[in-house]
């Protein structure tokens, strides 16, 4: 009889230990799904522009042509004023709102009504490009941190008055870039501009900026 009441517990015990696996199964794959719903569903990578010898890298980490690539980008399209500085600096800044930190933004502001204030804006029409054979380089971009960065574009700035070229310059601009992901619609990059990490530097002396050629038909 005994044999029989030691079978019954075995084999309560067993069940016992089946239904003590089956909720600790039941509690990682609940912990699973939170996991899976709380997981982002769009992740930023970014590759480096060349890719024919391949590429392995975190998917964090920011490759530094592509820092300079958002860098020149960003600042190409704030020094671009294609009809009347006075309307058009204040327009870039707005417009470019989502890749300038905050502290970016207002140095921005501030520079536009100082240099608006001097009449250095009215009528003027501005171009910046890269200085030839000046492009990105190993030493472009300095890696601060994983989310810091500092890239030096050596860019050509153009000023014209109406039609009449008044400035030609050859600078240096130190830019520092960070990671910024705080609206992904609208900055799909990841990245801001924070305005500069030092003095600007003029480079070597730059040449006269072409006169507009007159036609024939209007002398």
């Amino acid at each position: 009889m005994s044999r029989f009441i030691h079978a019954v517990k075995d084999r309560d015990q067993h069940i016992q230990t089946l239904r003590i696996a089956c909720a600790v199964l039941a509690f990682f794959l609940l912990f699973t799904c939170a996991g899976w719903m709380l997981a982002p569903s769009k992740l930023t990578v970014h590759n480096p522009p060349d890719l024919r010898t391949g590429s392995t890298r975190p998917w964090w980490e920011v490759p530094p042509p592509t820092v300079y690539s958002f860098a020149f980008y960003i600042f190409q399209q704030l020094n671009a004023w294609p009809k009347n500085g006075e309307v058009d600096y204040s327009a870039k800044i707005n417009a470019l709102s989502p890749y300038l930190t905050p502290s970016c933004q207002d140095f921005l502001k501030a520079d536009a009504k100082k240099r608006g204030d001097a009449g250095e804006l009215t009528d003027r029409v501005r171009v910046v490009y890269e200085v030839p054979g000046r492009g990105y380089q190993s030493q472009s971009v300095t890696v601060q941190d994983r989310d810091h960065w500092i890239a030096r574009l050596d860019v050509v700035a153009d000023e014209y008055f109406h039609a009449e070229p008044v400035k030609r310059a050859l600078v240096r601009y130190p830019l520092k870039v960070v990671r910024w992901e705080g609206d992904a619609e609208r900055n799909p990059f990841g990245l801001a501009l924070d305005c500069y990490a030092g003095v600007p530097q003029r480079l070597e002396a730059a040449p006269p900026a072409p006169k507009p050629e007159k036609s024939g038909v209007f002398q």
